[in-house]
């Protein structure tokens, strides 16, 4: 028996598809991934900082025994981080506290010249001002393939496919609160 015409034409649209979902799937995936990825790369980044923190912290403390909260502030923010589960929303809370103490520790070594002259201080803060460019480059990068992949999974017909298949949409990086306002520090005259 000869298959009807109408037979062909459905079997060809369902074969269709089911080729356009098992594409539109696959993008989905990849573009999840490089999410992934990219937010690995801001991990890697904050890691580089929290791992520069005890010798800053070791440098700094000599000299500034009055200044024992803001070094307290980084190494309780620096614990956190550390606790805090990988890719977590804990876990940028955490790197968030860890910028704003580092921030504080920051204004002070610059508002102290006996610590801008020593040669370890001043190494230790250029790669800290290293890491932080890194950090701002990785979030911006991170933040583009968030913005990739929320078109991809919001825009029809790819919308269904993800739906389907559990693709929510992602949430960008976002500054924490009070991160315009510039840390304020004020040291006692000698």
């Amino acid at each position: 028996m000869k298959p009807s015409r109408a037979l062909i034409i459905v079997a060809a649209c369902v074969l269709a598809a089911a080729g356009w979902s098992a594409v539109t799937y696959n993008r989905l995936v990849q573009s999840r991934l490089a999410v992934e990825t990219q937010w690995a790369q801001v991990e890697t980044q904050y890691q580089r900082r929290v791992n520069l923190i005890p010798s800053l912290t070791a440098a700094v403390s000599g000299a500034l025994a009055q200044e024992r909260t803001v070094l307290d502030d980084v190494a309780r923010a620096r614990t956190a981080y550390l606790a805090a589960p990988p890719g977590s929303d804990s876990r940028v809370q955490a790197a968030n506290a860890v910028q704003g103490s580092l921030g504080r520790l920051i204004a002070v070594v610059e508002a102290n010249p006996t610590l801008m002259s020593s040669e370890t201080v001043a190494r230790l803060m250029d790669e800290l001002t290293g890491t932080e460019n890194r950090i701002a480059v990785e979030r911006r990068r991170y933040n583009e393939r968030v913005r990739d992949y929320n078109i991809l999974v919001q825009q029809f017909p790819t919308s269904l496919v993800a739906g389907i298949c559990g693709f929510p949409p992602r949430s960008y990086f976002e500054a924490a609160g009070g991160a315009a306002t510039p840390p304020t520090v004020t040291l006692p005259s000698p």
